[in-house]
């Protein structure tokens, strides 16, 4: 699997998943919403994203977007 499906993947359960405990746990979640769609950004503005770098060193490999 390529390591852009992986990002897309994780990013969106995490979104997902903070949004979930958001409604039925504490408001607090948000901030994982918060912290995931903020590293989005950020990949998104400089082409550096951190797990990437992480999956490269784990042995993945690119896509096309990445490269």
């Amino acid at each position: 699997m390529p390591i852009e499906k992986i990002v897309l993947l994780l990013s969106g359960t995490m979104v997902l998943l903070g949004s979930i405990l958001t409604l039925y746990h504490s408001p607090a979640w948000l901030y994982l919403t918060g912290f995931v769609g903020a590293n989005l950004l950020f990949a998104g503005l400089t082409g550096f994203c951190p797990m990437v770098k992480l999956l490269r060193k784990l042995g993945f490999k690119h896509g096309q977007a990445f490269k």
